[in-house]
């Protein structure tokens, strides 16, 4: 729009129309549901793995009986990272049960209506700091992680020291992990403040998960040989699977929850994605590190392949995974509920857009609409008091998204009679008035508009009201102008002005005090 930046300017501004639909994923009935099966899984996979510990726990403790001077220190490492391990998984079982007590016994299963976040909340927060009990779960991992790498052998262990002090670190974490640099919170805050109860429960569920994993690779390295391997198979993560990486409101969250495992030994041969062949430096603890351009908006597809070396043999295993582009914002919506108005009769500029959806793909249409380009459009409104603008937005699965706004339509305000450009407090000698110009201005209008005045009438005290037509005194009103007291009013009142294509209401009138 044109015109200065003044507060006014500012708020006029805030009248063109800007449409969002939200393209983000919410914490909806179907995820609450996977993060039920994930928990389950996850839960089941923990089972197993304490099953296969305390095989491995066994075959260590017969080994140490067969050769007890190359077994028992490794035999009694063991028995001490077990009892560490259960007395940890038992504390955090024990969290869960109080937790799932406060769920209906017929709603174990409905995980669906395990979305409130005041159990943990409750028990692991007060005011700004953390409650006793948060307190005690941060000291009982602080007692595991220094147990752990306490009961290990002093020499061949560094790395797997290394690793459980990184999984069971306690400190504060930046409140944005992707900045490191920022404010630090509390790492029990960061793990479980203001997650829903279905949410905490599979966290701790995974917790244990790393519990029996740590367990699993220490037990596996003090046996070495087969059970080292053994260990390494049940080192299962869970991995949700979406049909994409983004959806919108109202759809359906589709994929699927698979258990999957990090294994550095499974280096594949070659790995090709969207055609073209990854470095060998991103692939990594049997993971392939993907870094790409996202594309421009709309729906995409992750293809390749993985290819691996079997018995001599090439084995390729595909890759495909859907993902969504979102435009990213970069401007705020800021919108005045009572300022939805556009004027009768001038082009009022606006800006009509759909966040995430390309401009193209956004159509507009309401009487006296036209766009002008992208997202710019004109609105010139005619009759009625309101307009509605119906706004359709094609969306990347070729579906179509409708929404609509309605704006008052008003008249142009009454424009300011000026003498000589000037309007309040006006002092001119004869001379000078004589000669001055009338005009009108919209004050304090952002609109760049300029009326032409095409009469008035000049009003001498005494005298009768003289018609002038155009914008300067004509003789006859110059005359009358001469017969005027001195230190009297004139006023030039019934200024008549014009705006092409509008019909302006009346122009407030001007006085001027004769100086001479």
């Amino acid at each position: 729009m044109a015109g200065g930046q003044g507060p006014r300017q500012k708020m006029i501004n805030l009248m063109y129309l800007v449409f969002i639909a939200m393209l983000a994923l919410n914490m909806s009935k179907e995820v609450l549901t996977a993060f039920g099966l994930i928990e389950e899984s996850v839960a089941e996979n923990n089972a197993n793995l304490e099953v296969r510990n305390e095989a491995s726990f066994a075959a260590l403790a017969a080994k140490a009986q067969e050769q007890p001077k190359q077994y028992q220190e490794a035999a009694e490492a063991a028995a001490k990272v077990t009892e560490i391990s259960e007395q940890f998984d038992s504390y955090i079982a024990g969290i869960k049960a109080e937790m799932m007590a406060t769920v209906d016994p017929e709603n174990q299963d409905d995980f669906q209506s395990q979305d409130k976040t005041d159990f943990l909340d409750t028990k692991f927060f007060q005011g700004d700091g953390l409650s006793a009990d948060g307190k005690e779960f941060i000291q009982q991992m602080d007692a595991y992680r220094n147990g752990m790498i306490a009961a290990l052998p002093e020499n061949g262990y560094d790395d797997l020291k290394a690793d459980i002090k990184d999984k069971f670190d306690t400190s504060d974490v930046p409140s944005v992990r992707s900045e490191p640099d920022s404010e630090k919170i509390s790492w029990l805050n960061w793990r479980f403040e203001g997650f829903p109860l279905i949410a905490s429960k599979t966290n701790l569920t995974q917790m244990q998960n790393e519990i029996k994993n740590a367990e699993a690779d220490v037990l596996g390295q003090l046996l070495q040989g087969e059970l080292i391997e053994i260990a390494s198979m049940n080192n299962y993560t869970s991995i949700v699977n979406l049909e994409k990486g983004a959806f919108f409101n109202g759809e359906n969250v589709k994929g699927e929850v698979v258990l999957g495992r990090y294994d550095d030994n499974m280096k594949p041969t070659k790995v090709v994605i969207n055609g073209a062949e990854v470095p060998a430096s991103q692939i990594q603890n049997g993971r392939v590190m993907l870094n790409f351009g996202a594309g421009a908006v709309g729906d995409k597809v992750i293809k390749g392949e993985m290819t691996f070396m079997e018995n001599g043999t090439e084995v390729k295993i595909p890759i495909e995974q859907k993902y969504s582009v979102i435009g990213r914002p970069n401007s705020a919506t800021i919108s005045a509920d009572k300022m939805n108005v556009v004027y009768r009769g001038v082009d009022n500029p606006m800006t009509i857009s759909f966040a995430g959806v390309d401009p193209s793909k956004v159509s507009a249409s309401a009487p006296g609409l036209s766009a002008r380009g992208g997202s710019s459009y004109m609105m010139k409104p005619t009759g009625g008091a309101e307009v509605k603008i119906n706004v359709t937005a094609t969306l990347p699965d070729g579906s179509t998204s409708p929404d609509s706004k309605v704006f008052r339509i008003k008249d142009l305000p009454n424009p300011t009679g000026l003498i000589s450009g000037e309007f309040d407090g006006v002092r001119k000698n004869r001379a000078n008035l004589a000669i001055s110009t009338v005009s009108a201005a919209f004050l304090d209008f952002d609109f760049d508009l300029t009326p032409t005045v095409t009469e008035f009438i000049l009003k001498v005290q005494g005298q009768p009201g003289i018609k002038v037509s155009g914008n300067k005194l004509s003789p006859a009103a110059q005359s009358a102008l001469q017969r005027a007291p001195q230190g009297s009013i004139v006023q030039i009142a019934q200024i008549k002005a014009t705006v092409p294509g509008v019909r302006l209401k009346a122009v407030t009138p001007v006085s001027v005090e004769l100086t001479d």
